[in-house]
């Protein structure tokens, strides 16, 4: 199945904080509320999301289509940037006012909905046959279905062939190497650079994803059903030690290099710059990466253990119905509308990221640019494995602490498994305050 992901930065604990202490008061809709009929009256709903411009124009067009398909609906839009959704979101949710309709992340859909403040969708009149198993179920908590996701992608190594062939450097097999061949690569391409370039951008420890990545490689995940961080601090050891003998090795950036890269975000880093011939990204990142150094991009697979998947499903993002609705069936209609429509579909396009819906992006499939192209085809050849547990209520600062201890351990501050056991402490900590 196939499904792509626009990913942006990670969440400060502090907006979190908000959302969860906001939610405390809630009481909650969800399986209680299920078989909720459509009304022949007219009826007002509301829906909300984040984004720019371009993202409300076009779900504005999208909102018309329905509305004139269902002439009875009159549906009221609210959006803002990332940081201010997140707040007026808490605000409105506490007050039992919350948006029929929401756009949700994965680092906040436990936190809103084990306190019931989301609809249990499978309730609802929503159709997700078109969506693999394995990204409806990164959607759900303790079994319930609180979000529907609408792009989906897969992590993925980006290595830039111009710099491959300029410094005669073949580009290898990603079905079958190795840990020890991707350090022996990018040494290699270090070496016959001259300096000029380094063979790879850091490659985990920045991100979640990254994370999530190494722990099941390992044959562990993150997070347990217990809310327990469950990666043992032996296996972040091993991450954080595979990049200082890279570093060391000069295959690597160095530190301060590797944190100037990760300031500049995704248009503005090593990768971008073409100052690295390697690094990890999403691959419905590929597009930026693309468009910023105007390079010839290629997405490998990561290596894997041999039996074992790492690799899954990330949320774009997902559309959610509060569990307050007046209005369930209407605001399932809506968002079966958008998830599930060719008209939809062809004024939205890829700007959420490419459908997890298959259905909708074979329809999209002939109208995919070059770029969503790539990334389509490399998700094709990832196999994925089971989804992991959403992030537990009160994690949703897990990039922010994880960037902290890399920093400290790729400068030399905090040895690998001093820093490992201080990120677990410290992130449960902020699960079991929340």
């Amino acid at each position: 199945m196939r499904g792509t992901f626009m990913r942006k930065a990670g969440i400060g604990a502090a907006l979190a904080a908000t959302a969860a202490l906001a939610l405390s008061g809630c009481s909650g809709g969800g399986a209680a509320q299920s078989g909720p009929e459509l009304s022949d009256e007219p009826v007002t709903i509301s829906m909300t999301w984040w984004g720019g411009d371009a993202r409300a124009e076009q779900t504005q067009e999208a909102i018309a289509a329905f509305e004139e398909e269902y002439p009875n609906i009159t549906v009221e839009p609210q959006y803002a940037d990332w940081n201010g959704y997140w707040d007026q979101l808490a605000t409105s949710t506490a007050a039992g006012e919350s948006p029929d309709i929401i756009q949700m992340d994965e680092l906040y859909l436990a936190s809103y909905g084990a306190r019931g403040a989301l609809y249990d969708l499978s309730t609802l009149d929503i159709d997700t046959s078109e969506v693999p198993d394995e990204a409806l179920a990164t959607g759900k908590v303790a079994d319930t279905q609180y979000a529907l996701p609408i792009g989906v992608a897969v992590y993925a190594i980006v290595a830039n062939a111009d710099l491959f062939e300029q410094y005669g450097v073949e580009l290898p097999d990603d079905e079958t190497w190795t840990w020890d061949d991707y350090a022996a690569l990018a040494d290699e391409l270090s070496e016959k650079s001259g300096g000029a370039i380094t063979g790879t951008a850091q490659i985990a420890g920045f991100d979640a994803g990254s994370l999530k990545y190494w722990a099941r490689a390992a044959g562990e995940e993150v997070f347990d059903e217990d809310n327990q961080v469950s990666v043992s601090p032996e296996t972040i050891a091993d991450m954080w030690q595979y990049e200082l003998d890279l570093i060391a090795s000069g295959g690597m950036q160095q530190p301060s290099a590797i944190v100037e890269s990760q300031a500049a975000g995704i248009s503005g880093g090593a990768l971008a710059t073409s100052k690295v011939a390697l690094g990890t990204a999403y691959n419905t990142q590929v597009t930026a990466l693309t468009d910023a150094s105007g390079a010839d991009l290629r997405l490998l697979k990561l290596p894997e253990p041999k039996s074992i998947h790492p690799n899954s499903y990330k949320p774009s993002m997902y559309w959610s119905v509060s569990g307050k609705s007046e209005h369930p069936a209407e605001a399932a209609l809506l968002v079966d509308f958008l998830l599930d429509s060719e008209a939809a579909a062809d004024i939205i396009g890829t700007e959420r990221g490419i459908p997890a819906n298959q259905a909708i992006l074979d329809h999209l499939s002939d109208s995919l640019s070059p770029t969503d192209t790539i990334a389509v085809e490399y998700q094709d050849r990832v196999t994925p494995g089971d989804a992991p547990l959403v992030t537990p209520n009160g994690a949703s600062g897990i990039e922010a602490i994880l960037q902290r201890y890399t920093q400290e351990v790729l400068s030399g501050q905090t040895p690998p498994l001093d820093a490992a056991g201080a990120f677990i402490a410290e992130l449960q900590a902020e699960i079991d305050a929340a």
